[in-house]
């Protein structure tokens, strides 16, 4: 198998002849500003770690550029939010940036972009705590806002897989830890304008994954997630489930993770001989069925992209 080949049947649930591999890291600041080199960094990336398939970053272009959200104070004027539209910069911005990536990588393998749901771009620009101020000062101003904002990502998506070339959407799921909404809340006031983008990206493509991104240092309700469907979900198994046929059976689904992204943990300290028997323990874990490996989440840049092809090169192996 190629990787185009191994990548789809792992996306399908079919057996491959090595599990693929993928994990991700951000683009240095000093690179948002050109968008030729920042698809050189990428192209860099997959030269040196010679993963199977790429899950392109995002940055500079985090958090929702509506005027309204500088500054905000009283969750009634999330009601004064409006559509970017498709020639915003934010989006067609997006766009134009992610053709310049998939040219650079000349079809060497497939690649998802990343896109966050609707709460977490407006987090992204005001923060957590007035997040969680304003949404229950008035849930409907807050659901509101969100569903402008999912109307927006909806033309970005399809933008990002008809115009820029990419096989399909990385859609970046958060704000389920279990101390910040109740299951009723989030399914009331959180599920509606994540499941509204979702649904559109599922209807462009048969490559997406959902992430169940896991980084404030608890587990998620993952409850909350159960009707969220993708071919394949990377999901936190330093947080949620570390048991992989366990996560298998939850999710229902392609399963992609493994290693903990966190720095100082074992992918970070360990030598080639360690990592190589992990590699063999989660590949005995997971099977060549159903199964990617990765991490948790993005991986630091401190750590040697060397690593990271040694993770792709013991795979391979097996």
């Amino acid at each position: 198998m190629n990787k185009r080949e191994r990548v789809t049947a792992a996306f399908k649930g079919l057996e491959t002849d090595h599990v693929p591999v993928c994990m991700w890291q951000h683009v240095p600041q000093e690179y948002w500003g050109d968008d030729d080199k920042f698809a050189a960094v990428q192209a860099k990336f997959l030269e040196d770690a010679d993963v199977d398939f790429m899950k392109l970053s995002g940055d500079k272009f985090f958090g929702w550029p509506s005027p309204v959200l500088q500054g905000i104070e009283k969750a009634e004027d999330l009601f004064k939010i409006r559509h970017l539209g498709p020639n915003h910069p934010f989006i067609a911005g997006q766009i134009e940036r992610t053709k310049k990536v998939v040219k650079a990588l000349d079809g060497a393998c497939p690649a998802l972009y990343l896109t966050f749901v609707p709460l977490s771009c407006i987090r992204l620009t005001i923060g957590y705590p007035m997040m969680m101020k304003l949404i229950r000062e008035n849930p409907e101003a807050m659901k509101y806002a969100c569903k402008i904002v999912a109307d927006d990502l909806k033309l970005m998506v399809q933008g990002l897989i008809q115009e820029s070339g990419v096989d399909g959407i990385f859609y970046s799921v958060q704000n389920g830890e279990v101390s910040r909404f109740t299951y009723e809340e989030y399914r009331d006031w959180v599920t509606p304008g994540d499941k509204e983008v979702l649904d559109c990206i599922n209807s462009l493509s048969d490559m997406n994954a959902i992430h169940f991104c896991a980084w404030e240092e608890e587990p998620n309700r993952l409850a909350v997630w159960e009707d969220y469907k993708a071919p394949v979900i990377s999901w936190s198994r330093y947080f949620d489930i570390m048991d992989i046929q366990e996560a298998k059976k939850h999710f229902g689904a392609t399963v992609w993770g493994g290693f903990d992204n966190r720095p100082g943990t074992f992918l970070y300290t360990a030598g080639r001989d360690e990592i190589e028997k992990e590699v063999a323990s989660l590949i005995a874990q997971g099977g060549k069925k159903g199964y990617i490996l990765g991490s948790d989440c993005s991986i630091h840049n401190e750590l040697p992209v060397e690593k990271i092809r040694w993770v792709v090169e013991a795979a391979r192996q097996i």
